[in-house]
């Protein structure tokens, strides 16, 4: 039987387009599950000055594809209250705790709090600061607060933001989101890997060759620019998405599945990334920015020739490198990473090469080489794996040929499944912090990354482009096949062979 939570909701840019696309609807699912039903209530803040009749429109206009009862939606709407507010005005802290205490006694919540900022980051330390001066949060009960990313721009404003956040809240009760953590098949890494004995007895250097970690998008920089022109591709899903993956596939089995044995794992596997010089840096990362191009009969704008973005802007809207580890483990194995907008198709996947059959015994009597064994684990918009394995070709001769196991998850249940966003805010209200950041992650990453920005920044090159819906630089590709490799996913082949792109 489902316990319901009790707690006040205080989110922070209540008006914006992640408290509407994500968090309405995450809360909404919640309470039909019963997760939340009588004891809760949500303070949204803003500058705009509306009422709460009006939030509450807002509200049931954005969960209208969820909703199945009108009496339930508006029960639901009705625990929703709005306070306009700017962040930098004290006198607004002290409506707003009033309000709270109001709330806290009319839905019997007692003390617990949880504080959503889904806003602008340079707020952030100055919202937590108001917080604690004007005694929003008392100590009384739970009292946590969740962070959407970046969570700073290099290590040192990462650094200055977290001792001015831990002035008001402990560690524990910092929950740095990454909504790729709350997905499905990311948090099916663990599973795949260490309840397979298949797999995890050949989870090391002597049998992986590579690892390839691919996060695609098919849009542009969309309604982003602003953001996008100081960020780029590598700060905004490298520092954060793909090592918080990489750190899941590379890390050793913690004793038990419990959150501070795996947080430790994942610790120790990214203080084992080799961290570069500059000047091996710029061998290993290639940037890259797209331009116009064409794809199925329809012609694409190039980066710079988006609204709000500069003319001559150096901004990357693709990366692509790889990681070392140093370690027993995986000493020697390349990590292979790449992101970018206006890619060939949008998908977020990891393949993991086996090592080639050292000896053929079938030379003699196959003209066909084994081909290596790839494990693909599918995270967006499909989700699912699948292993690739060499068989005998149907017929007289013995030819080898590639066969396919795969599973991929039914649509039927990924519409019921939990979107990321609900997980992630349901695991705050049980306290779990297994799938957010720890600061340990978060400065170790942007120590990685740091060191590939001041290359950039002090070496300047003529950025590489890439045509619009292809997927990348022809350097990205260039990066594998000096090693006489190659990206195992090919979206771009498809589309070409049937003369869309």
């Amino acid at each position: 039987m489902i316990k319901e939570k009790y707690c006040l909701f205080t989110i922070f840019g209540a008006t914006g387009d992640l408290a509407k696309r994500k968090l309405y609807p995450s809360l909404f699912r919640l309470y039909k599950r019963g997760e939340l039903h009588k004891h809760f209530a949500v303070i949204g803040t803003a500058r705009r000055p509306w009422t709460n009749d009006f939030y509450r429109q807002v509200i049931i206009k954005s969960i209208l594809e969820l909703i199945e009862n009108e009496k339930q939606a508006a029960h639901f709407a009705s625990h929703f209250y709005y306070q306009s507010h700017d962040a930098r005005d004290t006198k607004h802290y002290i409506t707003l705790k009033k309000l709270g205490e109001k709330l806290k006694k009319d839905y019997y919540i007692n003390d617990n709090q949880i504080f959503y900022l889904a806003m602008a980051p340079q707020f952030f330390a100055g919202i937590v600061s108001h917080l604690k001066s004007q005694h929003i949060i008392m100590g009384k009960e739970f009292e946590r607060l969740i962070i959407e990313k970046p969570f700073g721009s290099n290590l040192k404003t990462a650094t200055i933001l977290n001792k001015e956040i831990t002035k008001s809240f402990p560690e524990k009760d910092i929950f740095r989101i990454d909504h790729y953590l709350g997905k499905e098949m990311i948090q099916n890494i663990s599973a795949v890997r260490f309840g397979n004995l298949v797999f995890e007895a050949l989870w090391n250097k002597k049998y992986i060759d590579n690892i390839q970690i691919t996060f695609a998008e098919s849009i542009g920089v969309e309604n982003r620019a602003e953001y996008y022109e100081v960020s780029g591709a590598l700060k905004d899903m490298v520092q954060n998405h793909i090592l918080q993956v990489l750190s899941l596939l590379a890390m050793e089995a913690p004793k038990r599945f419990k959150e501070k044995e795996i947080r430790k794992e994942k610790i120790k596997a990214l203080r084992a990334i080799c961290k570069y010089t500059e000047e091996k840096a710029l061998k290993n990362f290639i940037p890259g920015q797209y331009v116009a191009g064409d794809f199925d009969n329809q012609h694409f704008l190039g980066y710079r020739e988006e609204i709000g973005i500069a003319k001559n802007s150096t901004t990357e809207t693709f990366v692509a490198g790889k990681f070392f580890i140093d370690n027993e483990r995986w000493q020697g194995v390349p990590f292979y990473v790449r992101t970018g907008k206006r890619l060939t198709e949008k998908g977020t996947r990891i393949n993991i090469i086996f090592k080639k059959v050292a000896e053929n015994l079938f030379n003699e009597q196959n003209n066909r080489t084994a081909l290596p064994n790839v494990l693909t684990i599918y995270i967006q918009p499909t989700e699912g794996f699948s292993l690739s394995l060499n068989g005998k070709e149907i017929g007289q001769n013995f030819q080898l040929t590639p066969l396919k196991l795969q599973y991929r998850n039914k649509a039927s249940i990924l519409s019921n499944s939990p979107e990321a966003y609900e997980k992630l805010i349901l695991d705050v209200l049980n306290g779990k912090r297994a799938n957010f950041s720890h600061w340990d992650e978060v400065a170790r990453s942007w120590e990685l990354i740091d060191v590939i920005c001041n290359a950039w920044d002090n070496y300047p090159q003529k950025i590489p482009t890439y045509k619009a819906y292809t997927m990348g630089p022809h350097e990205a590709f260039e990066l594998l096949e000096k090693q006489g490799r190659h990206w195992e996913w090919k979206p771009d082949e498809w589309y070409i062979k049937r003369g869309k792109l």
